[in-house]
């Protein structure tokens, strides 16, 4: 398609000589801006995809892809006939039965908020997410009407590990003549969990399913049902199926709408950051214009001499087209690579910069997270590269079509 000729004189138009050193200079930044603007964009998309993609694992290892409530809000006491009935539509995995309430956990003079679930110790060992991330004691001691599971970084907090006793304060208490006192009672700690999310790790106390019907007084009763899937996607055609097989007896609630807002906010906010970090490119693709109009205007004689010479408008045209555009795939080349490579390594290079720095970059306070994930999307990845050659071979049309319209004549004449 391109002639040894056509690529010998565009590399050398590209190559700097004195007097037209400040246009390699701009070709040169043209190259940076769009190496970094692909860099970025790979880079700030494999975040935002490691983000939803770590959040989405973790809240879905925690909690069920559908939820069944009871007629009675907090209560169910016949729940046994719908797990039989929940566990016979198609694609349900498992139903497990809970108790939650919100509760004040306190220990060694330390009071914090926490979330107490209770759970059979079988449906427990099933949920990898926790029994895989047992940081002190066993799920084999998770047994008894006096013993918690908790969090971490709740432990931490609270000065407390495996064999010492935690007080849970509820505030729904038993009624007096003096009015409502709230219930107290301690708890053996015999394990802690850290799956990697601030909010679970420093606020999630689980408590064996027996357990919690005595503390909470729901004697033969739970206060939901958490139903997992084969297909986390399919949980609204799936909720709508088993409303239908429990026949009013309860309300379903799935993962997407429970969570609608936190995942939605990740998506636009993903989508700004595309839209911001294209310009990059888009700047970039405009100093290649700019470079080449100015080359152009430089080598005006040369390309009047070439064409007097023999060269077609083509050939021209073509010269002109394979400079610019060679600008566009080193750079685009240049950031693919290293915006894979700092992805790939994102969490170590964040642990250098914090270790060099002495600042705290990513507190999981914040971002949830303990750790800063990436997740490359080879589809995304694709685009980002595909956009940037085609933003470069765009900015070269007009700059070559100039070049190869230049008259000879007129050209040698104002030399």
């Amino acid at each position: 398609m391109f002639s040894a000729f056509e690529w010998m004189m565009a590399m050398r138009y590209l190559r700097a000589r004195r007097q037209e050193g400040f246009i390699s200079v701009i070709a040169w930044f043209s190259l940076v801006g769009i190496a970094l603007g692909v860099a970025t964009l790979i880079i700030v998309m494999s975040v935002m995809n490691g983000f939803r993609h770590e959040l989405l694992e973790r809240i879905l290892g925690i909690n069920g892809h559908l939820s069944v409530y009871g007629a009675v809000a907090g209560q169910m006491t016949d729940y046994k006939p719908m797990i039989d009935k929940i566990e016979g539509v198609d694609g349900v995995v498992s139903v497990n039965a809970l108790i939650e309430g919100q509760v004040m956990a306190s220990a060694k003079g330390v009071a914090k908020g926490a979330i107490v679930r209770g759970i059979r110790a079988e449906d427990l060992a099933k949920r990898d997410i926790v029994a895989d991330n047992i940081k002190q004691g066993s799920l084999d001691s998770f047994k008894g009407d006096n013993v918690v599971l908790i969090g971490a970084r709740l432990a931490q907090s609270m000065g407390v590990g495996v064999g010492d006793s935690i007080t849970l304060i509820s505030p729904k208490g038993n009624v007096t003549a003096f009015g409502t006192v709230p219930r107290m009672r301690a708890f053996k700690v015999v394990g802690t969990f850290e799956i990697g999310m601030f909010e679970y790790d420093s606020g999630f106390v689980f408590m064996p399913l027996a357990a919690a019907q005595i503390y909470f007084k729901l004697p033969d009763a739970v206060s939901n049902l958490e139903v997992f899937i084969d297909n986390p996607q399919n949980a609204p055609g799936i909720g709508l199926n088993i409303t239908r097989a429990l026949r009013g007896q309860g309300s379903v609630h799935d993962w997407q709408r429970a969570n609608s807002s936190f995942f939605n906010a990740i998506q636009v906010e993903r989508n700004v950051m595309f839209l911001i970090l294209t310009l990059i490119i888009l700047v970039a693709a405009f100093n290649i214009i700019s470079s080449l109009i100015m080359l152009v205007k430089d080598k005006g004689r040369d390309i009047a001499i070439l064409r007097t010479m023999g060269a077609t408008r083509g050939m021209v045209m073509r010269i002109f087209l394979i400079a610019g555009a060679s600008v566009g795939v080193i750079g685009t080349t240049l950031g693919f690579a290293l915006g894979l490579s700092f992805a790939a390594n994102i969490e170590r290079i964040r642990r250098w910069i914090e270790g060099f720095t002495g600042t705290d970059l990513f507190a999981a306070e914040i971002y949830f997270l303990s750790q800063l994930p990436a997740v490359v999307d080879p589809a995304e990845v694709t685009a980002v590269v595909l956009m940037g050659l085609g933003l470069s071979f765009l900015a070269t049309l007009y700059p070559s079509w100039r070049a190869a319209r230049i008259d000879p004549a007129e050209a040698l004449r104002y030399e």
